[in-house]
């Protein structure tokens, strides 16, 4: 008993560990490997920086997991909660029943969001959102008459969850490996990723040539069979891979044309994170419905939701009877008034403006710089993500034998020099809070170019170069 309620002051980081691989399993993880290695304990934060229980400051390179967007330990947030806490910590929204924070939370979303959305279905976690994207969707047709269509179209190299739908819509084939995934009526096409697919091309030209493989799909398929698209603004764990400006408005008009319902998952590029409220603004789409979590309480508590556009709301409204889905936590009282003080204290704080008018800005003059690096063959930013792809050869774009993982002995000198950064292969991804001041992104570029430097010094080395 006395182990269980020690605090980080009172185990040492091996002690830490050998609980850790004792009794946590890890999301994502080698669970033998870890517990050989042994985990990194981070024990607090501040503001866009953390500590490990060996007292080491980290700067925070990836908001958490994309989603501390205004930053830790923002007391507006904390205290929000608290009140909550105190005056009804949890009721569910089954039974004809409602809270005050969630009909509020609901009231601002329908204020922040493009104008299409008026409603909102709340979820615990973006997962749970994509799934409740299948079962809408579907819903929406069999409502229309029209039960045939099922089939949703993704992207190869896409992420929309890991729960048994949410990885089936996404399109890595390491999730589909373990599983059986994808379920049934889920189909990908290629991504937008010009680097490694259309470098033969301008990329304007791959734009158009990567939305018309949708429109191929749909033909194939048969538009009467197919229900959706699915995509998110910017593939985020799949490498910040910013598609070409062409890209999205061919997508809407293929949409259209066919009659096919846009779904544009925002749990990464919400509120916030490209310097519009969310990614179909900056990319200039008009989804039917849009997912969210992460950012809309800045990760502080689990939330998560779909938002509703009014072609399928009044459907569902109007035709639909009792929609048989739901959630235990679907507008958690506590987590909807978290994200009501953090969506305030965006609005406050002007940090959408902010991104979109000075840091984010400011983050694409200093990736422009990182371009010239030997190592880097593109660099990619917008609003406040960013990615470097790593080459072996500048001139031709080559890449490195990934057997090699040198974007994981990239992301080795990050985590050896006081930098959180990921490696997706061999592209290194930024997302940091959005309260990042100048000075920090000067801070934190200074670190990513020492760790680019140790990069291309161990390369060589080893000979890989």
């Amino acid at each position: 008993m006395n182990a269980v309620l020690n605090t980080p002051h009172t185990r040492s980081t091996a002690e830490w560990q050998a609980a850790d691989a004792a009794h946590y399993l890890h999301p994502f993880t080698d669970f033998k490997g870890l517990a050989n290695k042994g985990s990194r304990v981070i024990t607090r934060a501040e503001n866009i920086y953390l500590w490990d229980s060996d007292g080491n400051k980290i700067l925070d390179a990836m908001s958490g997991l994309w989603c501390v967007n205004v930053g830790y330990g923002r007391q507006e947030l904390i205290d929000a909660a608290t009140r909550q806490l105190k005056e009804l910590p949890f009721y569910n929204s089954f039974f004809q029943t409602a809270t005050p924070p969630a009909i509020e939370l609901a009231e601002l979303l329908a204020e922040v969001t493009p104008p299409q959305f008026q409603h909102v279905f709340f979820s615990g976690s973006g997962s749970e959102g994509n799934d409740t994207v299948v079962r809408m969707v579907r819903r929406y047709w069999d409502i229309l008459g029209q039960p045939q269509r099922k089939v949703i179209i993704s992207r190869k190299n896409a992420y929309h969850g890991s729960t048994m739908a949410g990885a089936s819509l996404g399109g890595m084939s390491g999730m589909h490996e373990q599983g059986g995934l994808p379920i049934p009526d889920i189909v990908h096409i290629e991504q937008p990723f010009w680097f490694e697919l259309g470098r033969a091309q301008s990329r304007e030209d791959f734009g158009l040539t990567a939305a018309r493989w949708l429109e191929a799909k749909i033909l194939e398929l048969g538009a009467d069979k197919v229900a959706a698209f699915i995509g998110e603004p910017i593939q985020g764990a799949g490498g910040v891979i910013v598609p070409p400006s062409t890209y999205w408005p061919e997508i809407q008009r293929i949409c259209d044309k066919h009659g096919i319902l846009l779904v544009s998952d925002e749990v990464i590029t919400g509120f916030g994170r490209t310097g519009q409220w969310f990614g179909c603004e900056t990319m200039g789409t008009k989804p039917d419905l849009m997912t969210f979590a992460k950012g809309v309480t800045s990760g502080y508590i689990p939330l998560g939701g779909v938002m509703v556009g009014e072609r399928i709301a009044k459907v569902l409204i109007d035709q639909g009877g009792e929609f048989n889905h739901g959630y235990t936590y679907s507008g958690h009282p506590v987590a909807c008034a978290v994200a009501i003080a953090n969506i305030r204290l965006i609005r406050r704080e002007g940090l959408v403006e902010r991104v979109r008018e000075d840091v984010g800005p400011y983050l694409a003059q200093h990736f422009a710089e990182l371009a010239k690096h030997p190592l880097v063959g593109e660099a990619q930013t917008c609003g406040l993500m960013g990615a470097l792809q790593l080459v072996k050869d500048k001139a031709s774009g080559t890449t490195f034998d990934s057997a090699l993982e040198v974007g994981m002995v990239c992301r080795g000198h990050c985590f050896g020099n006081g930098l959180i950064m990921r490696a997706v292969g061999d592209r290194m991804i930024i997302a940091p809070p959005m309260v990042m001041t100048r000075a920090q992104i000067d801070e934190m570029v200074g670190l990513i170019r020492r760790c680019l430097d140790l990069t291309l010094a161990d390369v060589k080395a080893r000979g890989w170069l």
